[in-house]
């Protein structure tokens, strides 16, 4: 059971420390260089967990095992974080932008499930996808 909790808590409140500090950037600040701090801070956080816990000699062959996923990763989180600073910066609530994106980004992963993944799409998840379509019509009115 704690090998299904501890990834969504840590997911969790992982977000909920980004996006203060993407709503806590300094409006004076260049979104691209705190964005480059950030990244970097992520990168030796990442090769440190990664050298602590892998002998050095893992990392060519652990190297070899990536594909095109970690760079499009790599642009896909630019596109989250750049978004989200500006999205802030134009007047979006905290407590709404992450709503209207979380929402609107499960109702777009449904059905990117169904098409790529096989994954089916049960009269349950519609009528939730209904339940989050109504829900933004209010949290954006």
């Amino acid at each position: 059971m704690w090998a299904l909790i501890w990834p969504i808590a840590l997911i969790t409140l992982g977000n909920c420390l980004y996006n203060v500090c993407a709503k806590s950037t300094p409006l004076q600040a260049d979104a691209y260089l705190s964005m480059s701090v950030s990244y970097l801070t992520g990168a030796l956080v990442s090769f440190f967990i990664f050298f602590f816990f892998q002998p050095k000699e893992a990392f060519s062959l652990e190297l070899s095992k990536l594909n095109w996923t970690a760079p499009a990763l790599g642009f896909s989180i630019v596109a989250l974080e750049v978004g989200y600073i500006f999205a802030y910066r134009a007047g979006w609530k905290i407590n709404t932008a992450s709503l209207v994106t979380n929402i609107a980004l499960a109702i777009i992963l449904l059905f990117i499930g169904l098409i790529f993944y096989h994954e089916p799409v049960t009269p349950t998840k519609l009528v939730g996808v209904v339940i989050c379509c109504v829900g933004l019509f209010f949290l954006v009115k």
